[in-house]
């Protein structure tokens, strides 16, 4: 129908496997997450504006280019949230919750960016993520990352997934670095986009993480921050590795893994993988000490990461089976009293049981075969359970039954 009505461009339904894959990904990141002792959190999908363009950074391309934002009828600009880690900071500081460290927070759901919908990425989109609010140590940082690793692990992806770590030092360790890389960039000036030429007197980081074919040749010569590092940063980066192989994680260093805003310092880290094409991060994060303290709060360190729930489904080889529910079949209209309170009797026994709503019971039964169903009790004179797999059935009475399915 030409009316018919139609998801928004870079939105998505969730339903069947979509769906499945989905919920899987998210219940064992929260499954895993219990056991590194986070604690979920939810935040509101929209906030003040000035929560994200406080900390994104006022020329970052999200909030440039990217953001939901509009007046609410009381002349308020709100902003759909475009990540989650600046939401976890403000609840921690209107919550009062500085007082009260360290904070290990999870959280997932819906984030919102406008741009060009393509493989696995959306305008509507969903994160997983972790942050960890207190500790100022390597030990934070390895515990954050290895989170991250053990998720990939149990979906059974790790293998498809390299970590890619590096270190942005301390605050001198910028300095120094930054001076290091003007002068590099500055000899070669006419060779840089006009994009980095902003950058080389802005943010001269953001150099490193150009996508422009030109400055890539460039940065490959560039210096690298470890011949910059302070004794304190570089301490700090070797206790980070030393930690990360204590937990059995495995990882690459890329010198080449950038944070462009000033409150980001020593670790930042990709997990990155080819299995979807193009080389493409599905888990990142990094360290950002600065940030809580930008919003208002006191200084409170923090470390975390994100990750696209869309990109891991697509990484999952296949969805795994959901429970498979009990089919109760009453064989005729003088057995549906009966059927129903087996039924109940399943449910409130924790055992998933379902029922047909019309229909004889052949046509029922074969519902049931469609539907997935592991068994199928047939209701009559007799108590019937038979196996949908094989076929096979037996006569059981309702104690039976419970105790039966129980196994």
């Amino acid at each position: 129908m030409a009316n018919q009505l139609q998801p928004v461009r870079g939105t998505r339904d969730l339903t069947g496997e979509d769906a499945t894959r989905h919920f899987h990904v998210v219940e064992t990141a929260r499954r895993v997450a219990r056991l590194y002792g986070f604690s979920e959190w939810q935040t509101p999908i929209f906030e003040d504006t000035r929560v994200f363009s406080r900390t994104l950074g006022e020329t970052s391309d999200v909030v440039t280019k990217e953001m939901y934002t509009f007046e609410d009828r009381g002349g308020d600009s709100i902003t759909l949230r475009p990540e989650g880690t600046a939401g976890v900071c403000r609840a921690l500081i209107t919550g009062g919750l500085t007082q009260t460290l360290p904070q290990k927070v999870f959280y997932a759901g819906p984030m919102f960016r406008y741009e060009r919908p393509q493989k696995g990425r959306y305008r509507q989109f969903h994160q997983i993520g972790v942050e960890l609010l207190g500790p100022a140590s390597p030990l934070a940082d390895a515990e954050v990352i290895s989170a991250g690793w053990r998720i990939l692990n149990e979906l059974g992806i790790a293998q498809d997934v390299e970590l890619h770590i590096n270190t942005l030092g301390d605050a001198q360790s910028r300095a120094n670095y930054r001076d290091a890389l003007v002068a590099y960039f500055s000899a070669h000036t006419a060779q840089l986009s006009e994009d980095s030429k902003l950058r080389l007197e802005k943010n001269p980081l953001r150099i490193l993480d150009s996508k422009d074919e030109g400055d890539k040749a460039l940065v490959e010569n560039a210096p690298l921050i470890y011949a910059h590092l302070t004794e304190e940063a570089a301490a700090f980066y070797e206790g980070l590795k030393s930690t990360l192989s204590a937990f059995g994680v495995p990882f690459v260093e890329d010198p080449r893994i950038v944070r462009g805003l000033d409150y980001y310092n020593h670790t930042a880290f990709e997990f990155v993988t080819n299995a979807l094409g193009a080389q493409g991060t599905v888990m990142a994060g990094g360290r950002y000490d600065g940030l809580v303290e930008q919003m208002g709060g006191p200084n409170v360190p923090g470390i975390g990461w994100g990750a696209g729930i869309e990109r891991l489904s697509m990484l999952i080889a296949a969805p795994p089976v959901g429970v498979q529910p009990v089919a109760v079949i009453p064989m005729s209209a003088a057995f549906e009293g009966q059927a129903l309170e087996l039924l109940n009797l399943l449910r409130n026994s924790n055992i998933a049981a379902e029922t047909g709503y019309s229909g004889n019971a052949k046509k029922r039964l074969e519902r049931a075969n469609k539907s997935g169903a592991g068994f199928a009790v047939l209701v009559g004179a007799e108590i019937k359970l038979k196996n949908l797999a094989d076929g096979s059935q037996e006569d059981v009475t309702a104690d039976m039954l419970v105790k039966r399915l129980s196994a």
